[in-house]
C-alpha cells in the first residue's frame, strides 16, 4: 500500500507552494522572491535560530544567575527616559511572578522608539543587578506576537525562529507565529515526500559509519526539535546532505576530467632547474622541496595538471613557479605567468630576469600599457615560439596573443581572476597543466569545496633569517610619535610605505587620500626625504619608475594605495603604515603587512585608526556590528603573524560568499552548513563521497540511483560526462 502511495507523496514535495491552504496570491509572490516555489523548497527554509522555553527563566531566580546570560520572556509594563547629562532608557519587563528592568545608553533615539506598552518580548543578555533589582544592558531582542501569552510559556518546547524581512511581516508571515503556521501546514503536506537517499543497505551502511538521523526525522526536528539533542542531530544530517551532494559533484568532476583530458607527460629532469638551484643565494626550505616533489609528480602524469600552491607571503612559491616553469622549458613548452596588476606583472618580470642571469632562457612582458610596436613584437615572438616565459596581466588572453607551444600556465593571486579568465588562458593552449597560486592563506573547508577540483600543496614555512613583525594599532592621538619613528627608520636608511585606500579625495567618504596626504607629508612632515606617489591610475611606465626608485632605495617613503598590496618586494622596507585601516579588509591588511620585514631588520605595521570608529558608542546595531568587525580584524593582525588563522578569522567575520571571489567561481549557497563550524561534517562527506566515485565511477549501481535522481540537475553534467568516458 505504501509502494502505491508513495509517488503521489513525492510529487508533493514539488507541488507549487500556491496550492498549500492559506497561501494566496500576495503570500506566493512573496515566497517567490525569496527562493520558494515548491512545498520541498519551504521544507527546506531553515529556522535561523531557536527560542529554547524549556529553560526559560523567571524573573524572580534571576539573582541566581548573575553575569550570566538567559533568557526571559516578558510583557513591557514601562518606558521612561532617565539622567540629565548622559541619558539612558528604561524598559520595565513583567512576567507572571516578578519583573526587570532593559537598560539602553547606546543609540537612545533609536530605541526611545522601538518599545510600545504591553508587548511581549523575549530578550536574552547578561543578567546584573541595580541594587536588588535585576536588570540587562543591551539585551537581544524578539518580539512575540499577542497569542503567545505569557501563560504559553508553561507549555515548553524549543519554538524555531525563521528568517524574516518586510514584505514577508506584510503578508503575515512574520518570522514567528505567522511563518510557524506555514511550516506546520508544509510538513503536514510535504513531510511523507521526503525519500532519503540513503535509505538502501549502502546507505544504511553509511549513515551508520558517520551517526545520521534518517533523513525524515530531520527535516522534521529541525522545524520542531523535541530536545536540543534531537536538533543536533537533524541539523549535522541535513549539513551532511549538503556537504555530500556538493562534494559528490566534483568528485564526478574530477573523475570524468581524468578520464577524457589527455595532457603533456613531462619529463622531470631539467637542467635549467638544477642550475637555478645551484646559483641561488639561499637554501630551499624543505617545504619548498617538497612542494616541488608534488608539481614534478603531476606534471609527469598524462592528464593535465590542476594544483594550487598555497604559501603566506614571502614563503617563496615565485622560486617554486619557476622552477616548475623550467621543467617544461627543458621539455621544449612555453609558460605563462598570469597575474592581476601591471605592478605585480613588472615585478615578477624583473625577479625572474634577475634569477636567472645569463642563462639562454628566454624571458618577456606581456601587459596593457605598452606601445604598439613593443606589442606587435612581442606577440610575434610569443607566436613563433622564441618567448619561452610569458610574464603579464589579463593581456595575455587577449586575441592577439597566441602561443606556440604553451605546456604550463601558472595565475599568480588566481582569486583576483574569474573564471572565465582562467579559463581563457588555459584555453591558449592544447590542454596544458595549470598551477595557480595564492598568498592569501585559505581555511581547509574552503580549499575542498571552492578547490576541489585540484589538488593543493602548501608551503607552510618561511625562510630561515626572517624577523617576526611587530604590529600596533595606533590612533589619531599617537601621529606625531607615529612620524616621529618612521623618521628615526628612514634616518637609519630603511624604507617606508604609507598606504591609504583612495587615490583622490571624495565628497562621499570622509577619509584621507593618498594624492593629497602626498603633498603634505613631502612639503610638510618629512621634507627631509625623499617622499614618492605610487596608485592604479599612473601610467605603467611611471609607475615602474617609481618603484624602481624605491627598490634602489632612492626614494625613502612612498605613499601609496593597495597598488602594492601583492609581489612588491623591497627587503630594505621596514615600516608599513596602513592608514584607516578599519576600511581594509583582513586578508588585505595581512597582504600589505607582507610587504615588509622580507629582509633581516626588523619590520613594524601600524595600523592608523579612529579611537571612536572602534571602541565608540554606535547609533545602531547594523554600525554596532561593523565597528566590531573592524575591532576584531584588526586585533585579529595585531595578535597573530599566522596567515592560516588570519584566514580562519576572517573566514568567521566575512563568510563564504564574499571571500576570494567565490562568487564568480559558481560556489554555491549554503543554506545550514557552515563551512568554519562544520570542518569534521565537511571532511567525512568529502571522505564518503570520493569513496562512492571511487567504488562506483558512473553511478550505475542500482543502490545510488537515488542519489542520481535527489541530486538531479547538480549531478547530471557530471554523471552523463562520466558515463562518455
Amino acid at each position: 500500500m505504501k509502494t502505491q502511495q508513495a509517488p503521489d507523496a513525492i510529487l508533493a514535495r514539488f507541488r507549487e507552494v500556491t496550492q498549500l491552504p492559506g497561501v494566496g496570491k500576495y503570500r506566493t509572490e512573496v515566497l517567490h522572491g525569496i527562493g520558494i516555489h515548491t512545498v520541498e523548497d519551504l521544507l527546506y527554509y531553515f529556522p535561523r535560530r531557536y527560542l529554547d522555553r524549556s529553560t526559560i527563566v523567571p524573573m524572580t531566580r534571576l539573582d541566581e544567575h548573575i553575569d550570566k546570560t538567559v533568557t526571559v520572556i516578558g510583557r513591557v509594563t514601562g518606558i521612561v527616559t532617565l539622567g540629565r547629562g548622559r541619558k539612558r532608557l528604561v524598559v520595565t519587563l513583567r512576567d507572571l511572578v516578578g519583573s526587570m528592568d532593559l537598560v539602553f545608553f547606546q543609540g537612545l533615539q533609536y530605541w526611545q522608539k522601538a518599545f510600545t506598552q504591553d508587548e511581549t518580548l523575549a530578550v536574552s543578555g547578561v543578567v546584573a543587578m541595580y541594587g536588588r533589582r535585576p536588570n540587562m544592558v543591551h539585551p537581544s531582542i524578539d518580539r512575540l506576537q499577542d497569542e503567545e501569552t505569557l501563560e504559553f510559556i508553561n507549555t515548553g518546547g524549543i519554538v524555531p525562529v525563521y528568517p524574516s524581512g518586510a514584505e514577508l511581516e506584510r503578508v503575515g508571515l512574520n518570522r514567528h507565529h505567522g511563518f510557524r503556521r506555514l511550516m506546520h501546514t508544509a510538513l503536514q503536506h510535504g513531510l511523507e515526500g521526503i525519500v532519503d537517499p540513503f535509505a538502501s543497505d549502502d546507505g544504511a551502511a553509511l549513515r551508520a559509519r558517520q551517526s545520521l538521523v534518517p533523513l525524515r526525522d530531520a527535516v522534521l526536528h529541525i522545524h520542531r526539535p523535541p530536545s536540543l539533542e534531537q536538533l543536533e542531530q537533524a541539523r549535522r544530517r541535513l549539513v551532511f546532505d549538503e556537504f555530500f551532494a556538493l562534494l559528490l559533484g566534483i568528485a564526478l568532476q574530477r573523475r570524468a576530467r581524468a578520464a577524457t583530458e589527455r595532457g603533456i607527460s613531462f619529463r622531470s629532469e631539467s637542467p635549467s632547474a638544477r642550475a637555478l638551484v645551484s646559483s641561488l643565494p639561499f637554501d630551499l626550505t624543505a617545504s619548498q622541496r617538497r612542494v616541488l616533489r608534488e608539481i614534478a609528480a603531476d606534471m609527469a602524469r598524462p592528464e593535465p595538471m590542476n594544483r594550487l600552491l598555497q604559501g603566506d607571503v614571502g614563503s617563496g612559491k615565485t622560486v617554486v613557479a619557476l622552477l616548475s616553469m623550467l621543467v617544461a622549458v627543458d621539455n621544449g613548452y612555453q609558460c605563462a605567468l598570469m597575474v592581476p596588476t601591471e605592478v605585480l606583472a613588472e615585478q615578477h618580470f624583473r625577479t625572474i630576469r634577475a634569477l636567472l642571469g645569463n642563462t639562454p632562457v628566454p624571458v618577456c612582458l606581456r601587459v596593457g600599457q605598452q606601445a604598439a610596436a613593443a606589442r606587435a613584437s612581442i606577440d610575434a615572438a610569443i607566436a613563433s615560439g622564441e618567448a619561452a616565459i610569458v610574464v603579464g596581466t589579463h593581456a595575455l588572453i587577449e586575441d592577439a596573443v597566441s602561443f606556440n607551444r604553451l605546456g604550463l600556465a601558472v595565475i599568480d593571486e588566481q582569486h583576483r581572476f574569474g573564471v572565465m579568465q582562467r579559463a581563457a588562458l588555459r584555453h591558449k593552449g592544447l590542454m596544458p597543466d595549470v598551477l595557480v597560486m595564492s598568498a592569501t592563506p585559505i581555511p581547509r573547508t574552503l580549499t575542498m569545496t571552492l578547490y576541489g577540483e585540484l589538488d593543493v600543496s602548501v608551503i607552510d614555512e618561511l625562510p630561515a633569517g626572517r624577523k617576526n613583525i611587530q604590529t600596533a594599532i595606533r590612533f589619531e592621538e599617537d601621529r606625531a610619535k607615529v612620524h616621529e619613528f618612521i623618521r628615526a627608520e628612514a634616518t637609519r636608511g630603511r624604507q617606508a610605505y604609507i598606504v591609504f585606500p583612495l587615490v583622490t579625495e571624495s565628497e562621499k567618504i570622509d577619509l584621507k587620500a593618498a594624492s593629497t596626504e602626498h603633498a603634505r607629508l613631502s612639503s610638510e612632515v618629512f621634507r627631509e626625504f625623499s617622499v614618492e606617489l605610487l596608485h592604479g591610475q599612473m601610467q605603467a611606465r611611471e609607475k615602474e619608475a617609481v618603484m624602481n626608485r624605491f627598490k634602489s632605495g632612492r626614494t625613502q617613503i612612498l605613499v601609496s594605495t593597495t597598488v602594492i598590496e601583492v609581489g612588491v618586494d623591497v627587503p630594505n622596507a621596514t615600516v608599513m603604515l596602513i592608514e584607516h585601516a578599519e576600511r581594509f579588509g583582513l586578508a588585505q591588511l595581512h597582504q600589505l603587512r607582507g610587504r615588509i620585514g622580507r629582509g633581516t631588520e626588523q619590520g613594524y605595521c601600524i595600523l592608523m585608526t579612529d579611537r571612536a570608529m572602534l571602541y565608540g558608542s554606535a547609533p545602531n546595531d547594523e554600525e554596532r556590528a561593523a565597528r566590531s568587525n573592524a575591532r576584531r580584524r584588526l586585533e585579529t593582525l595585531r595578535d597573530t603573524l599566522d596567515g592560516f588563522r588570519i584566514a580562519e578569522e576572517d573566514f568567521a567575520i566575512r563568510g563564504p560568499g564574499d571571500l576570494w571571489g567565490t562568487a564568480q567561481s559558481g560556489f554555491p549557497p549554503l543554506r545550514i552548513a557552515d563551512l568554519l563550524r562544520d570542518g569534521d561534517l565537511l571532511r567525512a562527506a568529502r571522505d564518503e563521497a570520493f569513496a562512492l566515485v571511487a567504488r562506483d565511477p558512473h553511478l550505475r549501481d542500482p543502490a545510488h540511483a537515488l542519489l542520481r535522481d535527489m541530486y538531479g540537475a547538480r549531478l547530471r553534467l557530471a554523471a552523463d560526462a562520466s558515463e562518455t568516458a
